[in-house]
């Protein structure tokens, strides 16, 4: 809870025990003030208007278990219903900060009580007592939606673990390698295959940085660049380019087709790194002698350039996985594919950036096609295929 929130609920906690008996029979209080024309505290009016108006939700709970205050933000998420907690987890706070003073808990509150998804609050218990009472007083729950917060903490820690064991692999190889070719020093063969090694180490090294300077950026490090018209040939000419030679390393060939002459609104080089990545992605899981397809069409206001191969394929229990990062769905395949587990969850951002999105279809020994779609910036030409149009399309139902 930030400082300043702390210190309205220090001051709104404050008004309410000096007005708890006030609140406990706000009718009451009406009905009298309707009569007699007396106007009650103006603190006790203060403290509630401020209630009222505070983003975290407060409830006020008697030592019946009664809800005596719930303002609009904790009635907003459902977990009072007349004057009784509808959380479990919660009740249990209130006899805990009863019977031992102040409590601070995270509870997660269920999905169906606002209809809004599980939501995990940071709760804040404190007991009040009343001057003049002889029993313990109410007790004050101050909620604070955290949900978001943990998330990113969550992805921020695991990201680090990811990195630091990605990155550990190739520099404890570079080491390991160096220590080789030092006690090979006699043995120039040797030297020269240590040395291809360092060096294959090395580019996997830059790869990694590289693609995580990327991703940073995509994921709003840096401002997204403005959106220009971008024709969708020169984005898979320039990809099918920088992908031909580890294609023909492999004996892959890459056929393009689809509706030619399509412009979306986006970054180039951001378009041109995602259809790379699929394509890298393809010939990494294709075999030998086989085809992989690339092609774009127009449907419903959005390019799908869909890139299709023929190779391993992904399970059905991976498919939603796949565009995480650092998730491979072979991991003993790592080393040989020279992947780094990013390439997937930058097609991933870039296609959010544009307002895309990116999906695959998949069958285990079939292949793959990855489809990325990106708005159209000329919606008034054709808005789907005719029979035949994309390859990619063709190579996936020839299967």
């Amino acid at each position: 809870m930030s400082p300043l929130v702390a210190l309205v609920v220090g001051l709104v906690l404050g008004g309410v025990v000096a007005a708890t008996v006030i609140l406990r029979f706000p009718r009451d209080l009406e009905a009298r003030d309707a009569d007699s024309g007396v106007v009650g505290p103006p603190e006790s009016a203060f403290a509630r208007r401020l209630l009222d108006l505070m983003d975290p939700a407060v409830v006020l709970v008697d030592v019946d278990e009664a809800v005596l205050l719930a303002n609009p933000s904790a009635r907003a998420l459902g977990i009072v219903r007349g004057d009784r907690l509808l959380v479990p987890e919660l009740s249990s706070l209130v006899r805990a900060v009863r019977n031992g003073g102040s409590r601070r808990a995270d509870v997660r509150l269920p999905g169906d009580l606002a209809g809004a998804g599980p939501r995990l609050m940071a709760v804040h218990g404190v007991r009040l007592h009343s001057g003049t009472a002889p029993l313990p007083g109410p007790v004050a729950l101050v909620l604070q939606d955290v949900t978001e917060t943990r998330r990113t903490e969550d992805v921020r820690r695991d990201f680090v673990a990811n990195v630091g064991h990605e990155l550990k692999t190739p520099v404890g190889a570079l080491a390991l390698l160096a220590e080789a070719i030092q006690q090979a020093a006699d043995d120039p063969e040797a030297v020269q295959r240590f040395a291809g090694r360092i060096a294959h180490e090395a580019d996997r090294l830059g790869r990694l940085v590289r693609e995580l300077i990327d991703l940073s950026r995509l994921q709003g490090g840096e401002p997204l660049p403005e959106l220009v018209p971008v024709d969708v040939d020169d984005v898979i000419a320039e990809a099918v380019d920088r992908t031909r030679t580890a294609a023909k390393a492999k004996e892959l060939q890459i056929a393009v087709g689809g509706q030619a002459g399509l412009v979306v609104r986006g970054v180039e080089s951001q378009l041109v790194t995602a259809v790379t990545n699929l394509l890298a992605n393809a010939v990494a899981y294709s075999e030998g002698g086989n085809r992989i397809a690339v092609a774009a069409r127009a449907r419903s206001g959005f390019a799908e350039i869909a890139v299709t191969d023929s190779g391993v394929g992904i399970p059905r229990k991976d498919r939603h996985r796949v565009f995480e990062r650092f998730y491979r769905v072979d991991q003993s395949r790592a080393s040989s594919t020279g992947g780094t587990g990013l390439g997937l969850a930058i097609v991933k951002h870039v296609a959010s950036n544009h307002g895309g999105s990116v999906s695959v279809w998949s069958e285990e020994g079939l292949g793959s096609t990855f489809t990325l779609r990106i708005p159209l910036a000329i919606t008034d030409g054709p808005t789907s295929d005719e029979p035949g149009d994309s390859v990619a399309v063709d190579a996936a139902k020839e299967r």
